[in-house]
């Protein structure tokens, strides 16, 4: 292969994959864009349907049950709380990969009357599991 093809392959496999982790950043961490006062970040969601229910899986390691609210409005289930940094006065952060912070996930369902059944911590995700009514 000339020099020359080796270096546009290789420049073009570089950019493929920044815009790859770009794409995987936006997927997982974008910000949300409702009309909020503070700075939120959304978290990753899963929605599995069978004929009676919908499963909500969202990616949620870290967060305590106590600092999150989950509400049925209309046909939106809103998920909301916060990250909380692990408090330590005598550490220095060398990096923050993981999203801190306020979140808040807004995940409009189809046409139907539902009602929250049950809402579960498992391996660092919430399932939540909404019942056709």
């Amino acid at each position: 292969m000339p020099i020359r093809d080796l270096e546009t392959w290789m420049w073009a496999e570089a950019c493929e994959i920044v815009d790859r982790a770009d794409r995987l950043h936006r997927q997982f961490f974008r910000p949300a864009v409702i009309n909020v006062r503070h700075p939120t970040w959304e978290p990753p969601v899963d929605i599995y349907e069978t004929n009676y229910e919908f499963t909500i899986m969202i990616a949620l390691p870290g967060v305590a049950p106590e600092h999150l609210s989950v509400t049925l409005e209309g046909n939106h289930l809103m998920v909301n709380g916060q990250r909380r940094l692990p408090v330590n006065s005598e550490a220095h952060i060398r990096r923050l990969e993981i999203p801190y912070g306020r979140f808040e996930r807004r995940i409009e369902m189809p046409a139907g009357h539902f009602e929250i059944g049950t809402r579960e911590f498992v391996n660092g995700c919430l399932l939540i599991s909404l019942r056709k009514i």
